[in-house]
């Protein structure tokens, strides 16, 4: 019994201890959890360039066009991308080319994207696209598709990544404004070499890195890989924009927690849905989950998107294109094949809204239903 009494003091220090130990715990958790959400949460800033937001509109051929761009911003995007101009387009001035290049006074932070292989005429298509006035100039060094890669160029860079930094240090000496590249994983899975790459642009100049979180070999099949951005991150010292199965707030949040990286960018769930910049915004700000837009917001943006291509592209080109961009806005709709199936018989802006009047009027859409 004697024996025991010299650890009575111990016992009754036990509660003091465990508190410091709590204590202690508890510091750790604020300097290493919330500090790090903190960090995530600063204003992404790019050379000159500073976002107010953190979620930006990625390149997409025949979607990130102007007037998708003008309402991408509107809705809370920090900055948009256009869809990739072809730099012997602009060194050959081709009329279509340059057409590609207008800029909305109402959009910026703006990044126009160029794509080819030839460091001289990148460089020259730099120039020109300069004197558009985009705020960044990107580089094009992940498009998958056949007809870009089968030239050497997109994705096809990732292949020689020599070539690709001679291309960066070409551009970034031909104008004053930030050079970004958004580049892959690499070209197939056995060859990802994305973390090389990386830091072969930032060292010929980049301002900073889109990282897609799949190979081209992927194209866009399967789930992106965060682990592989998140190495990226670690690897360069320039900001990361992670790109790959951002959806919604709290997708964009854990892909910011996941890999570091300083946005996102959304590609395909921006498409008809350029709700989802406000609704990562209210996320990363507040926590906040919004409410989906209503059946008659999506009609009205669906007209809207329209009036804005046509005033870009003509009343029959804006018609045509808008039969594609019509159905992303109809998705979830009561009985949307049917109003699809209207939609593409449509050949001016009058026709397609009064489709559109005929199909609320059937509907009933008076209350603004949510799906």
């Amino acid at each position: 019994m004697v024996k025991w009494l010299h650890i009575l003091p111990g016992l009754f220090y036990c509660p003091f201890i465990l508190y410091l130990f709590g204590g202690a715990y508890l510091l750790w958790y604020n300097i290493h959890v919330f500090q790090k959400w903190e960090g995530i949460m600063d204003k992404p800033v790019i050379g000159t360039v500073k976002l107010d937001g953190w979620a930006v509109l990625a390149p997409m051929a025949g979607v990130s066009d102007l007037a998708y761009r003008v309402i991408a911003r509107r809705f809370g995007a920090s900055m948009t991308i256009a869809e990739m101009v072809s730099a012997k387009g602009l060194y050959y001035k081709n009329g279509k080319t340059e057409d590609m290049l207008k800029i909305d006074p109402d959009e910026h932070p703006v990044a126009l994207q160029l794509f080819g292989s030839d460091p001289e005429i990148m460089a020259l298509g730099a120039r020109e696209m300069a004197k558009a006035g985009p705020d960044i100039i990107d580089i094009n060094m992940g498009c998958p598709m056949q007809k870009v890669v089968k030239n050497g160029d997109g994705s096809a860079l990732m292949k020689n990544i020599p070539l690709a930094a001679s291309i960066v240090k070409a551009m970034a000496g031909a104008v004053d404004i930030p050079i970004t590249v958004k580049m892959r994983l690499g070209w197939t899975r056995d060859t990802e070499n994305c973390v090389e790459l990386a830091r072969a642009v930032e060292e010929a100049g980049a301002a900073a890195i889109t990282v897609h979180g799949r190979t081209r070999e992927d194209f866009y099949t399967g789930k992106a890989d965060w682990k592989k951005i998140a190495e990226v991150v670690k690897a360069v010292k320039i900001p990361v924009i992670g790109n790959g199965d951002v959806v919604d707030g709290p997708s964009a949040k854990a892909l910011l927690e996941e890999t570091g990286c300083a946005a996102v960018a959304i590609g395909r769930a921006a498409w008809g849905n350029p709700w989802v910049f406000k609704e990562v915004n209210a996320y990363l700000e507040n926590g906040d989950i919004i409410d989906p837009p209503s059946w008659e917001e999506r009609l009205a943006m669906a007209r809207e998107h329209l009036h804005g291509l046509v005033i870009e592209k003509g009343e029959n080109a804006a018609v045509r294109e808008m039969r594609a961009h019509a159905s992303r806005y109809f998705h979830g709709l009561p009985e949307a094949a049917a109003l699809r199936r209207e939609i593409m018989k449509a050949l001016t802006e009058k026709e397609f809204n009064e489709t559109i009047d005929r199909y609320e009027e059937e509907k009933h859409l008076t209350e603004p239903s949510k799906i």
